[in-house]
């Protein structure tokens, strides 16, 4: 392989292959070609060859030690967030609290637009009741939570 003829891991070369050679005739726009550089070097580089290197500033992201294919399954599922931080997109934590409130917002936009608009004068329920039913009706026809082969719920 390429990287048994050095002592030492060109990792300025790699950067080059990955970004350059192997890209080279897709990405035409220099622009992106620099992106794409820029990405590479925050993992390219020898940093990532120290135990528990973070790669998040929060350290909530780190590489995982060496090890075999089945190490690494169980790295991912034990020690990685189940939901993407926002630092790993490099973004703010307050992008977090926006995302939320815009998913609030229409969450309950599409409950108000389901919500009839009078009271029913046969069964006398409210718009409340009926939302209220709907969403029963919803969640009794959810199938149940699937165990993965670890026991754990998903």
């Amino acid at each position: 392989m390429f990287l048994n003829h050095f002592e030492v891991i060109p990792f300025d070369a790699l950067r080059y292959m990955v970004a350059e050679a192997n890209y080279g005739g897709r990405v035409t726009d220099p622009n992106d070609r620099r992106c794409i550089n820029m990405i590479l070097e925050d993992y390219y580089h020898p940093g990532m060859l120290k135990p528990s290197h973070k790669l998040v500033e929060s350290g909530k992201y780190f590489v995982p030690p060496e090890g075999d294919l089945p190490s690494y399954h169980d790295f991912i599922r034990n020690e990685m967030p189940l939901n993407d931080l926002t630092e790993v997109f490099g973004l703010h934590d307050n992008a977090e609290i926006s995302y939320q409130k815009q998913e609030s917002e229409n969450m309950i936009g599409t409950v108000l637009s389901i919500q009839s608009r009078m009271a029913t004068a046969a069964g006398g329920m409210t718009t409340d009741d009926i939302v209220l039913l709907k969403s029963k009706t919803l969640l009794e026809s959810l199938p149940e939570q699937l165990l993965l082969s670890d026991g754990k719920k998903e």
